[in-house]
């Protein structure tokens, strides 16, 4: 697979002339991201092995420096990301259907994150309305992503934001366009993203005045 990325991008550098000169910042940028370790590993990791979200790099790279401490989360969707969340916001949450896949991710938790056990369909989308909170993020990355970031919307703080992973996918057009309706603008970041070879988007949605400060 990894041949297969580099002979895509460098073929196109190469037909310009910059393929020699852009193949060591390439697999340099791979090395340094972690992707390697993903990939061999298959979990999404950092170069460290600590965990990552799966959202694009340039994504995580614009999220990282503007998550604050006093930071409320929730997520549809649970892994690694709640790792990664939970070592820098006050509290995250998140919905999981698959109960094998919360006995293995939940002994990994610290005390500020939790998993809520729901089946899908109509309990697992109202998730975050059981909580009572309003919440700086809501990440959208798990099952039923149109009607969850539809319903989800009404439970962010007035400042704040909703994250749609792998936005590029035709099906979640009308999330986009329904969040659009409700006044938030679309930031894409696209990109590689841990584990696999190919190029995806994650998007972020914002208003005026949002915690991001975008």
């Amino acid at each position: 697979m990894l041949k297969k990325i580099k002979n895509g991008v460098w073929g196109l550098l190469n037909s310009v002339g910059l393929g020699g000169t852009v193949q060591l910042h390439v697999g340099g940028a791979l090395k340094q991201y972690g992707w390697f370790k993903s990939f061999h590993s298959k979990q999404s990791v950092d170069l460290n092995g600590d965990p990552l979200p799966w959202y694009t790099y340039p994504f995580i790279l614009f999220l990282k420096p503007r998550l604050k401490p006093e930071f409320m989360v929730f997520e549809y969707g649970s892994g690694n990301s709640t790792r990664w969340y939970a070592a820098r916001v006050k509290q995250i949450t998140a919905v999981e259907n698959d109960r094998d896949w919360i006995k293995l991710i939940s002994p990994k938790l610290p005390a500020n994150a939790s998993i809520i056990e729901r089946p899908l369909g109509d309990e697992y989308i109202r998730a975050v309305a059981t909580t009572g909170q309003l919440y700086s993020i809501i990440v959208v990355d798990g099952r039923n992503r149109v009607k969850c970031a539809s319903f989800a919307v009404d439970y962010l703080a007035h400042d704040g934001v909703l994250i749609l992973d792998n936005s590029e996918r035709e099906w979640y057009q009308r999330a986009k366009d329904l969040l659009k309706e409700k006044g938030f603008r679309r930031l894409d970041f696209i990109g590689m993203a841990p584990i696999v070879g190919i190029e995806t988007c994650t998007s972020v949605f914002y208003r005026d005045g949002n915690c991001l400060g975008i």
